[in-house]
């Protein structure tokens, strides 16, 4: 008698649940994050889009984006190209993004990269106004990072600190800052403290319900 094997069939209707609640297990750290979120007081971000005058695409809503980050921050997944990409690929990320997709390139992010290497103690001439019209990426670039703002943002590159804490940079993957300057990195830590601590209400059964 010839071995029966289970339907794999790539065409069929539904791969996935069709209802997003059905995607993951029951005590999966996703769900657990999502009621944590719930929680939130998110008044202070939602009051930022009424400062606006409502033109535009319309914005994804921060509750999903406090859930992608947060559980991103759990599971050592912080990068934004990373946290897009994984709203394609892997489960909870799009339970989190209800089958959302949020463009890195959406962030407003302001650039500040070296296209060049100076010796040390090498300066150039400060620059001041607009760059020229029709200049490169990389002439764009050298011009900003000429003014004085743009000067005095790129030194504190060397104030970002990396603490050896083994758990968080081997376990969960932290091995770097992705933000600059102190404020940006003391709100980083503070994301992954955070997510350190939610971890371990986690493994050890806290209900949010309960509390």
């Amino acid at each position: 008698m010839s071995k029966q094997f289970r339907s794999c069939n790539l065409n069929q209707a539904y791969l996935l649940p069709p209802s997003l609640d059905d995607w993951l297990p029951e005590g999966h750290l996703a769900r657990f994050v999502a009621e944590v979120v719930e929680g939130l007081d998110l008044s202070e971000i939602y009051a930022t889009y009424e400062e606006g005058d409502g033109r535009g695409l319309a914005a994804y809503d921060p509750r999903m984006m406090v859930r992608l980050l947060i559980y991103g921050y759990c599971r050592g997944v912080a990068s934004s190209r990373r946290i897009e990409r994984a709203t394609h690929e892997d489960v909870a990320f799009r339970y989190w993004a209800a089958d959302q997709h949020p463009d890195r390139k959406l962030e407003g992010i302001d650039l500040l990269v070296a296209p060049d290497r100076l010796k040390h103690g090498e300066a150039k001439p400060c620059a001041t106004g607009p760059p020229p019209p029709d200049t490169s990426v990389a002439e764009r670039m050298r011009h900003k990072l000429r003014t004085v703002e743009g000067r005095a943002v790129y030194q504190m590159r060397k104030a970002v600190v990396e603490p050896v804490f083994g758990q968080i940079k081997e376990r969960r993957g932290f091995r770097r800052f992705l933000l600059r300057g102190l404020d940006q990195v003391e709100a980083e830590w503070k994301m992954i403290c955070a997510t350190h601590n939610l971890l371990k209400l986690f493994r050890s059964g806290w209900n949010p319900q309960r509390a």
